[in-house]
């Protein structure tokens, strides 16, 4: 099992903790964000919608579309692979955090699975805002220590003999994986595609779905690049 997990990086995030598992600037935001709704400036209803919205549906919807093109592209895919950073653009999908991204193509003998050791790197402008899991000390440490068995509690199963490589992302470079095209969708359009990657199998903790499984992705939940 081979472990691509440096962790001589310099983040640019604050890591000091005030006797919990959430960084100081967490804890600032928080206690803004508690301010702001006790004030009545601010909806927490719409403000979960506004999260959700970035989390699940805008920002991994960009990085389905770059996984769908890649899928039925193989100039974009070599593009992808050789320049990510470029390729991503080209679809419109640029900003913060954005800045140079790596993508990392999973295979029948090597499964990528990225994670960000000191705090919460990740790439906005193809996967939105981070999962809270993504986050959290036990993945960050675990991801590390036994990357099959934390795949195994996200519900994916890999042969013994696939290599599961780990990366860690950085203030400097983001990832994307690029999961396996599902079995029975080579007929599919390029946005029939897309319906068939989640956020997880971008991350490497899931795998994109099989045809059958997939639900449409309604206009409104599309985002234009």
């Amino acid at each position: 099992m081979s472990h691509d997990a440096s962790h001589d990086h310099t983040h640019t995030h604050d890591h000091a903790h005030d006797g919990s598992e959430l960084p100081e600037m967490d804890l600032r935001v928080r206690a803004l964000e508690s301010l702001l709704i006790e004030k009545g400036y601010v909806d927490p209803k719409a403000l979960d919608v506004l999260i959700d919205t970035y989390e699940h549906k805008v920002g991994p919807r960009n990085g389905a579309r770059v996984v769908a093109r890649a899928w039925s592209d193989a100039g974009f895919r070599r593009w992808l692979l050789d320049d990510a950073t470029a390729a991503i653009a080209s679809l419109g999908f640029t900003g913060r955090q954005g800045e140079h991204m790596v993508a990392l193509e999973n295979t029948p003998g090597v499964h990528n699975m990225v994670v960000c050791t000191l705090c919460s790197c990740y790439p906005w402008p193809v996967l939105g805002l981070p999962p809270i899991w993504y986050k959290s000390a036990p993945y960050r440490s675990r991801a590390v220590i036994d990357p099959r068995g934390v795949l195994g509690e996200f519900g994916v199963t890999l042969p013994d003999d696939t290599e599961i490589r780990v990366w860690d992302s950085t203030a400097e470079v983001r990832y994307l994986v690029l999961p396996m095209r599902p079995p029975g969708a080579d007929t599919l359009s390029e946005e029939e595609l897309a319906d068939l990657v989640t956020r997880d199998s971008m991350i490497g903790t899931g795998l994109a779905l099989a045809p059958h499984e997939a639900k449409p992705t309604t206009p409104a939940q599309g985002v234009q690049s």
